[in-house]
């Protein structure tokens, strides 16, 4: 493999920018866009919120900033998803009876965003198959159907977020008294998985140039796709419902969004290891691979794993403070705590191995698989087969 690393003489680190420095009137101008939004937000809705609130919604809007300045792509996804939110607010009209209004029924309605984010993750999906097809034949690294493959899975991330977003609203048109945000049961959950999921191949994709992989991740996320469906036929789990008491805790805000960031990084990490896999069985073989290079999957499941496991660690945190306010202790050694520990060790290892260890290839790959069927049980396995303080979280 390659290596673009360059050396930067000691001299010459003295003379680098400072990040701050760096940042182009374009980024100022983001920072002050998301600090009106907060403001805009504060003024319309204060009233509402308490000090926890508040607080969590400045610290969104800095965690907004430092997103757009490291990742230059959400500079126009957090505004736009957010104009597309307050435009189903206005059309709503303070009235959810105004939801059979043309956009708001086809186009900007929770259920309905939530719907074209499905279906444009299934067109990502056959684009980056189709079009990691062709490469193969035609001996390129990318083509048209790739690209439409990322714009599609753009666009999937924007509907989604946008559903999110609206959902919020009408939680609050439906239940004055109950509104709440909308990541309170499986359905909400998994469809901020989908948009974590998505932000983050692309920000790697992006990164390190790996198109052709996404046909593995976006096939996990259709499989995800097929159970939010089912799962709305089935139980009409996209009725917004009102929070059940063990829930309503401002804690939740914080806790929930940090536990997915995780999860998407793992599962993306399983999908990137069976890429890995097919990429080591082409080379020791000696065949040309329409792959990347093993050991460039491998650093990207490596960055995926890294970032998941810090964010996990800052959940289960948060949910260690959020146990002892609701419950008065941090740790019960409820199975569904049980189980979270052992997926934060499950990857404690791994990164233990890879960075002191200096274990690479197929072990790590294979373990990264595994690691997806140890977070899916502790995510829906415990909820399903055990019981204890969590057990409000069943399907």
């Amino acid at each position: 493999m390659t290596d673009h690393t360059k050396t930067v003489p000691e001299h010459a680190l003295l003379t680098q920018k400072s990040f701050i420095r760096s940042l182009g009137a374009a980024d100022w101008l983001f920072a002050l866009l998301m600090a009106a939004a907060a403001l805009f937000a504060q003024y319309r809705m204060g009233h509402r919120m308490d000090a926890y609130e508040t607080a969590i919604l400045w610290s969104s809007a800095a965690t907004a900033v430092f997103l757009g300045w490291f990742f230059k792509p959400m500079r126009w996804f957090t505004p736009l998803t957010m104009l597309l939110a307050y435009a189903a607010v206005v059309l709503y009209g303070g009235s959810i009876q105004n939801s059979d209004g043309f956009l708001l029924k086809f186009f900007l309605s929770s259920q309905s965003a939530i719907m074209w984010q499905c279906a444009f993750i299934l067109f990502a999906l056959f684009a980056y198959i189709l079009g990691a097809a062709i490469a193969v034949k035609q001996n390129t690294q990318s083509n048209t159907l790739l690209g439409m493959g990322t714009v599609f899975g753009w666009i999937s991330a924007v509907a989604g977020f946008t559903g999110l977003l609206v959902r919020w609203h009408e939680s609050y048109l439906l239940r004055p008294d109950a509104g709440h945000i909308p990541v309170s049961n499986l359905y909400e959950v998994f469809i901020l998985f989908l948009v974590i999921t998505a932000l983050m191949y692309l920000y790697y994709e992006g990164r390190f140039a790996v198109q052709k992989l996404g046909g593995f991740v976006f096939t996990f996320m259709a499989v995800v796709v097929g159970f939010v469906l089912w799962y709305s036929v089935s139980r009409e789990a996209h009725v917004i419902q009102p929070l059940i008491p063990a829930l309503q805790s401002w804690w939740m805000k914080i806790h929930v969004p940090a536990n997915f960031i995780g999860y998407g990084a793992f599962c993306i990490a399983a999908m990137l290891g069976i890429a890995e896999l097919w990429a080591i069985r082409s080379e020791e073989a000696g065949k040309k691979s329409w792959l990347p290079q093993s050991q460039v999957i491998e650093e990207v499941m490596y960055k995926a794993i890294a970032v998941g496991f810090l964010f996990f660690t800052i959940a289960t945190i948060l949910g260690a403070l959020w146990a002892a306010d609701a419950w008065g202790r941090y740790w019960s050694w409820d199975p569904k705590e049980t189980w979270a520990f052992i997926v934060w060790l499950n990857y404690a290892v791994w990164l233990h191995l890879r960075l002191v260890a200096g274990w690479r290839g197929r072990v790590l790959a294979w373990w990264a698989i595994i690691g997806l069927f140890v977070t899916a049980f502790a995510f829906i396995g415990v909820n399903m087969f055990l019981s204890g303080l969590h057990s409000y979280g069943s399907l």
